[in-house]
């Protein structure tokens, strides 16, 4: 069975009459404390719900202003308190929820400097010794040599040029006759007259012969002495045997210094001088 309540079926004016009118308390800030606490996840949250309490205060601020008439202990006066420390809180909030910005200086330590090592210095080398050049050999000088003096054989024959060399003979050469005998030595030695006698013939006297000399012996031997640089006597100069007559060269039909010599039995009837030598006891090696 349904107990009824003593209050509910009293009228709602007696209500009133017998407490009082009840004025509605206002609402409490803390709850909407914790609602900021509780949401500080980041900045960009809790900016937002401040500016909805700025906005909101804002509106509820110019309603107030509408309805009151400002006083300090006036419905108006107390919300405004109220949304003032909404605000306030929700900027120490703010303030909170934002980490301290920690300047560090730049710590700039100097670097420091390369401390110089001392390196061992190298140790110097010894100067070389300055060698001396080598010691330079004096050698004499040669004595200027002195041509051999002919030997005269018994008969009073001698060779015309002493320690020459025999380069050709008397005979056949490249298919024409040489006539004579070829002495080979250095340019300008002297050559000599092969037995006593009178010059016939000295200088260009006869075609490719050059300078040349002729010597008459007597009973119709005559001596020829060709290609000579120069002579050193003139025609009717009497000689003797080893006397200097010319010096060596090239001149006339000539390939090089030699002396071309003949032995004539009657004017430009040459015969072989080697055999002709021998027989008067002047060897000539070659022939």
């Amino acid at each position: 069975m349904h107990e009824s309540n003593p209050y509910d079926q009293q009228p709602e004016t007696e209500f009133h009459a017998q407490n009082g009118p009840v004025e509605p308390a206002p609402a409490a800030p803390l709850g909407f404390r914790d609602r900021v606490r509780s949401s500080l996840a980041g900045r960009g949250r809790l900016l937002a719900l401040a500016a909805v309490g700025v906005i909101g205060l804002g509106i509820a601020g110019g309603a107030a202003a509408t309805l009151s008439d400002g006083g300090p202990s006036s419905p108006t006066t107390v919300a405004v308190a109220d949304q003032q420390a909404r605000a306030d809180a929700a900027s120490r909030a703010d303030r909170a929820a934002r980490s301290p910005e920690v300047v560090v200086a730049p710590t700039t330590s100097p670097t420091p400097s390369a401390t110089p090592t001392a390196t061992k210095a190298a140790p110097k080398a010894a100067p070389k010794a300055v060698q001396k050049p080598p010691a330079v050999k004096k050698v004499a000088p040669k004595a200027a040599t002195t041509p051999a003096t002919p030997k005269k054989a018994a008969s009073g024959w001698t060779t015309p040029m002493p320690g020459a060399q025999v380069t050709s003979c008397f005979g056949m050469r490249w298919g024409v006759p040489h006539q004579g005998i070829d002495f080979a030595m250095p340019e300008n030695t002297p050559e000599h007259a092969a037995a006593g006698g009178t010059v016939t013939a000295a200088g260009w006297a006869f075609t490719g012969y050059g300078i040349s000399v002729v010597i008459d012996h007597g009973n119709g031997i005559l001596t020829h002495y060709a290609h000579m640089n120069k002579t050193a006597v003139e025609v009717g100069q009497k000689v003797k045997a080893g006397d200097v007559i010319g010096y060596e060269g090239s001149t006339g039909d000539s390939t090089g210094p030699h002396l071309h010599f003949e032995v004539h039995q009657g004017m430009w009837n040459q015969i072989d001088p080697a055999p002709f030598l021998k027989a008067k006891g002047v060897a000539v090696d070659g022939c």
